[in-house]
């Protein structure tokens, strides 16, 4: 009896070998239940499938563009019976001798530079107008001024700073009224001007509350202690500022920086509206050629967009590159 009693205990040890009735039963017995991939999935699925009509669509109309345009480019027009795939409008943008080569430098020089100032000034003002030490940050009245500089499009906006920021505006009239100068005229050029200051002070107006409300996002969301500890630590302001903010709201700030950049660049109503003759933005430069009455033109143009839109893709990369290379240091 006790030597049963002991051989039961150890079959039912689990670090004792299985023998004969216990490794049979074992075998048979059904496997553990386990959801399937569908079930596993089946919210990520769903999201999927109801965004599915949308995306399909968006991506037929994309694409769609994005081979009409390439196809265009490299000469592919049926229009006028051209059905021979070449590079002749790439070279006639880029190294000439044409009206298109000689435009196209200065106008992507010009371009850049635009981007670019719209761009650090907006981001630099966000951070400003959203790091000050002030308890009323993110307020609601802060937070309606911002919303409400959004709601009005970029080509009102602009016509309203020529009408006040221009030699025939309202501040060059008050100026002159008040003795300030002699005449209208003798008022500083901020807009149509060669070095696209209307073009900049317009976007940077219009893209600074939408960066700054995306850092207001990103403090809102952080918990307060981080700074908190930094504070008891004896970290200054400045400190708290460099070690502890701006590692937090530097991701999303350079995310929402990219997105400005690529639709200065892109953009055409602002420059046609605040812009001169001469140098030009490729936005610009690439409709007149597209509207031209020649509409072997047309290939120019679009090689000139295609362009336009390698750059933003190299800039977004670029980006990309040096910010994984800052979080993994």
């Amino acid at each position: 009896m006790r030597n049963r009693r002991v051989s039961g205990n150890l079959a039912q040890r689990s670090d004792y070998p299985l023998v004969g009735e216990q490794r049979q039963a074992q075998h048979l017995a059904p496997p553990p239940f386990r959801p399937s991939f569908l079930r596993r999935h089946a919210r990520t699925l769903t999201i999927i499938l109801s965004l599915a009509p949308a995306l399909i669509l968006i991506a037929v109309l994309f694409g769609a563009s994005v081979v009409y345009g390439l196809a265009q480019s490299l000469g592919y027009l049926t229009v006028i019976g051209q059905e021979t795939i070449n590079l002749d409008a790439y070279r006639n943008v880029l190294i000439g001798p044409s009206v298109a080569a000689n435009e196209f430098w200065p106008a992507l020089g010009f371009s850049l530079w635009v981007s670019a100032a719209s761009t650090i000034l907006s981001a630099i003002g966000a951070l400003l107008l959203t790091l000050l030490p002030s308890r009323r940050r993110g307020g609601k009245m802060s937070l309606l001024a911002l919303n409400l500089n959004l709601a009005f499009p970029h080509l009102v906006w602009a016509i309203g700073l020529s009408l006040l920021l221009a030699q025939s505006g309202l501040i060059a009239r008050f100026a002159a009224l008040f003795g300030l100068i002699d005449t209208p005229a003798d008022f500083p050029v901020f807009i149509r001007d060669r070095y696209g200051i209307g073009i900049i002070l317009n976007y940077v107006t219009k893209e600074l509350p939408f960066l700054a409300l995306i850092v207001l996002a990103i403090l809102r969301s952080q918990p307060e202690g981080y700074d908190l500890v930094a504070e008891n630590l004896g970290a200054s302001r400045w400190q708290r500022v460099r070690y502890v903010t701006l590692p937090l709201v530097m991701p999303g700030l350079i995310a929402g920086s990219l997105l400005v950049f690529a639709f200065v660049f892109g953009a055409y109503e602002v420059p046609a509206v605040l812009g001169v003759r001469f140098p030009r933005m490729l936005s610009v430069l690439s409709l007149e050629f597209f509207l031209n009455p020649d509409l072997r033109s047309r290939a120019e143009g679009m090689a000139i967009s295609v362009i336009m839109a390698l750059v933003v893709l190299t800039v977004a990369g670029v980006a990309q590159y040096i910010s994984a290379r800052r979080r993994t240091a």
